[in-house]
């Protein structure tokens, strides 16, 4: 997620910088957050079918499948494969794992009843491919959600100004606005439903103690503007039949 811990040093493994940033007070109220925006917009799944893009340690995808989903998850590093396995054993998850990216992904066409792809396209060369890949395995009426990293905020400027310093992640991130998120999902033939913010203060555990639910919640019904997290909604007409 927007979370630093995607961007685990050589020396540290994800899985590892992924538990530390959680148990933080700001990696822990900042998760939750996005975590509780992106399961109103992805809605009701139970008894159906998830895809869970760039799933990490599997977090996301076992709170769907706890809401009733049956949930697939693919990530390019066979590490948080791995991680996300253990968590699903853990916790009795039936889940599928796989190594897989989101420019080719292993499934038949209309296979989901809902993908979701959370700080992923940042991080893709080729989104066109990759909106590609996730419009023709969602089912007609499918629901696609992403979240992504908001270019006008303290958390954008702090991490522009790493990778100019040399962050190895941060210098290949893409920023967008939500302009930018419309366009790039229209034109894979998704409509776009709803589109909210979240986390409106800048980058430090203080501000995230203080602002927390209803601080941030509030302008994130009304305004993206700031927003350090986007999230958007979108739909398969069910007039597109997948190639």
């Amino acid at each position: 997620m927007v979370e630093d811990s995607r961007a685990g040093s050589a020396r540290t493994p994800l899985a590892e910088a992924y538990a530390r940033w959680r148990k933080s007070s700001l990696g822990s109220i900042t998760d939750a957050l996005e975590r509780q925006l992106l399961l109103e917009l992805i809605g009701d799944v139970r008894g159906r079918t998830v895809l869970d893009v760039g799933c990490g340690d599997g977090e996301l995808a076992t709170a769907l499948w706890e809401r009733g989903a049956r949930v697939s998850g693919i990530d390019a590093s066979a590490a948080m494969i791995a991680a996300a396995g253990r968590r699903a054993e853990r916790q009795g998850a039936k889940i599928t794992f796989a190594v897989g990216t989101a420019g080719r992904l292993p499934f038949a066409p209309a296979t989901f009843d809902r993908v979701v792809a959370v700080t992923v396209l940042c991080f893709v060369d080729d989104t066109a491919s990759a909106l590609g890949e996730i419009s023709r395995v969602l089912r007609p009426s499918g629901r696609l959600v992403i979240g992504e990293l908001g270019r006008v905020s303290l958390w954008a400027a702090e991490r522009r100004l790493r990778g100019w310093l040399g962050h190895p992640v941060w210098r290949r991130a893409r920023f967008r606005t939500p302009d930018d998120l419309r366009e790039l999902v229209g034109k894979s033939g998704l409509a776009v439903e709803d589109l909210r913010g979240a986390i409106f203060y800048p980058p430090c555990g203080t501000a995230a103690r203080l602002s927390r639910w209803r601080i941030d919640r509030s302008p994130g019904r009304l305004t993206t503007f700031g927003a350090a997290f986007l999230a958007l909604a979108a739909v398969k007409s069910a007039k597109r039949l997948a190639p």
